[in-house]
């Protein structure tokens, strides 16, 4: 059979769970990722990426519009999902995703949202005209009270609710790598790192990609970027991807010196089949590239045009790096028979329903979402609580 070397079943021929279910724990985990960035503000009051800060938000809403939109494509009948909601079964992990997805949009994200940009979506509703001002007028929710006592109460309820969505932002993205963790079957996925290596692989790629959004629209508004802001997201996100890194190596030991029946189709694995996404892409350019450049700006006085170049070359290494490491976790775990006597490939064809076409298409859809949501609800007006200048 074409593709296929040394014995295989005729169904682990053929893998069940494509690119799309490779984009649904990238895009989760950005989400997380964007969240944490903005609890950075709210919680721990790091004011230095307070511009950030409503990006940040809007961004996590974007992006998590479109987190079960893979799923939906990749199921038979999507059309039937929403039945989860109706009869529960707490024994089934993507069952439970249904409950957690819901209560980080509704009860945290929006929520969130709406109590920061509740003065704001107030004068709006007041200023603006036609139908633009009817779809301020609904969602002020009927509340239009903005004096300085209700605003003081949004402020400590906003806190409260972030405090929540920390915790929230990490069982949504962990519970994937808990998906993949408690495969037993599949000695790729089987390692209780798997949920941790998850989250921190999700705020790093999430704090890069508001890193990277931020520079870029601040440009495209013709204003100065706030260096002071973008180095300190920076030396979060080299402090993050230290410990990410440090795990997925523990793991990478680990299963070195464990050495069990499995090991010898995974390093065939990694020195074929995946040598270019997981030595070349994750390793070597996604990571110790990335890591060697936020190093220097670290340690070492670089001007400020070339700490930003560093900022968005490594941010974009960073992302293809995370990305890659859902490929070789979600493709890579279905190339290989449970015997461990033979091998598949993936092909990625071009205009299917699971194509890569489609794969694009959710990829821009989010950046789609925060366009409109930057044009309704604009995260640096001048009277933003939590915009910040450049020499604050």
């Amino acid at each position: 059979m074409s593709g296929v070397e040394g014995y295989m079943y005729p169904n682990e021929v053929t893998l069940y769970w494509s690119v799309l279910i490779v984009l649904y724990p990238y895009i989760t985990g950005l989400v997380a990722g964007a969240f944490i960035l903005a609890s950075l503000v709210r919680v721990f009051r790091v004011q230095a990426v307070a511009p950030t800060y409503r990006l940040a938000l809007l961004t996590a809403l974007s992006f998590l519009l479109v987190a079960p939109l893979p799923l939906q494509f990749h199921l038979g009948h999507p059309e039937r999902s929403p039945e989860m909601y109706f009869t529960p079964h707490a024994t089934s992990a993507m069952a439970m995703f249904g409950y957690v997805y819901l209560w980080y949009l509704m009860a945290v994200l929006v929520f969130e949202i709406w109590l920061d940009y509740r003065r704001e979506i107030v004068l709006r509703s007041q200023q603006s005209k036609g139908l633009l001002r009817l779809v301020y007028k609904v969602m002020t929710l009927g509340s239009n009270n903005i004096s300085e006592r209700s605003l003081h109460i949004d402020e400590k309820v906003g806190w409260i609710v972030t405090l929540v969505g920390i915790p929230s932002a990490f069982l949504l993205h962990g519970y994937v790598g808990f998906i993949f963790g408690s495969i037993k079957a599949n000695p790729w996925w089987s390692s209780p790192l798997m949920p941790v290596v998850f989250i921190f692989s999700a705020m790093v790629s999430g704090i890069a990609g508001v890193m990277l959004l931020y520079m870029a629209l601040t440009k495209l508004r013709k204003q100065a970027i706030d260096i002071r802001c973008v180095d300190t997201i920076a030396m979060y996100m080299f402090y993050i991807f230290i410990i990410d890194f440090s795990l997925e190596m523990l793991d990478l030991v680990h299963r070195i010196y464990e050495a069990d029946e499995s090991f010898r189709s995974l390093n065939f694995m990694v020195h074929t089949k995946l040598y270019f996404s997981q030595i070349v892409l994750q390793i070597v350019v996604g990571t110790l590239v990335p890591l060697v450049l936020l190093f220097l700006t670290q340690v070492v006085k670089l001007a400020e045009i070339a700490r930003k170049r560093i900022y968005v070359l490594s941010g974009s290494l960073i992302l293809i790096s995370v990305f890659a490491m859902r490929w070789n976790v979600v493709i890579g775990g279905q190339l290989f028979s449970k015997s461990f006597l033979g091998y598949t490939t993936y092909k990625v064809d071009l205009v299917t329903k699971e194509g890569l076409l489609v794969a694009i298409g959710f990829i821009i859809l989010p950046l789609v979402f925060l366009w409109a949501l930057v044009k309704l609800l604009p995260p640096w007006p001048p009277q933003s609580k939590h915009q910040t200048a450049s020499g604050d």
